[in-house]
């Protein structure tokens, strides 16, 4: 089944593009104008992801996403016409999994959506990738793409699942931040350093919250490694 794209601008001719690029793709897509537009179409449902274009009237789409996050983790993609470093983590700190600055290529972000959507596992088929991977009191299905530290779950955005399966394949090992980004978004896709360092924020926060305080080290001029805290003595 195409992943169904709900596309949120107040421009009709980035709209246009947009759903031009995804369709296209073989995806299908549904558009929204504003805010409210935008948070009536997810309580619909039936979203797979949402291109979400930060500033919009009526309700602009960091609030969006603030409401959204409230209950659900439906991949975003974030669209801004600024690209200042506070708007970017910003984006990313409230829950956002991807940001694109305009104006942007087309083919760059519909790359970006199916990265995002890959890593949320849409379209994924069961294999022997798909089982349990675990270390002392952290639990990652990779099929079902759910966590759970000491049986309490966790939720996860599809990047943060990523980053953090891909520390709990080598507990110990520091992963650089080129290792982490490409786990997480592909070998094709740049992002800045800043980028990996919101998502790794989040996800010590999501652990902190569930007694997994500590897990995720700091190398300083390497990258990042999970800790003996692993076992829950946190």
């Amino acid at each position: 089944m195409a992943p169904r794209i709900l596309v949120a601008d107040d421009e009709p001719n980035i709209r246009d593009v947009i759903c031009f690029a995804l369709d296209r793709a073989g995806m299908k897509t549904t558009t929204a104008r504003n805010g409210t537009e935008a948070m009536m179409a997810f309580h619909k449902g039936g979203l797979d992801l949402i291109v979400l274009d930060v500033g919009m009237p009526d309700m602009d789409g960091l609030e969006v996403c603030r409401r959204i996050r409230k209950a659900s983790n439906l991949p975003i993609l974030f669209l801004s016409a600024r690209d200042e470093e506070i708007d970017r983590i910003l984006g990313l700190e409230i829950g956002g999994d991807d940001y694109v600055t305009k104006p942007f290529s087309p083919r760059e972000l519909v790359a970006r959506v199916r990265t995002i959507l890959k890593r949320s596992g849409h379209g994924s088929e069961p294999d022997a990738t798909n089982g349990s991977v675990s270390a002392g009191s952290l639990r990652l299905n990779r099929g079902s793409r759910t966590a759970s530290f000491a049986d309490v779950p966790l939720t996860l955005t599809a990047l943060e699942f990523s980053i953090l399966e891909t520390l709990l394949s080598r507990p110990e090992i520091v992963f650089s931040r080129d290792q982490l980004m490409e786990a997480a978004y592909g070998a094709d896709i740049q992002v800045a350093d800043r980028t990996i360092d919101s998502h790794i924020r989040n996800l010590r926060a999501k652990l902190s919250a569930v007694g997994g305080k500590g897990i995720i080290a700091t190398v300083h001029g390497v990258g990042f490694k999970l800790t003996s805290a692993i076992e829950g003595n946190a």
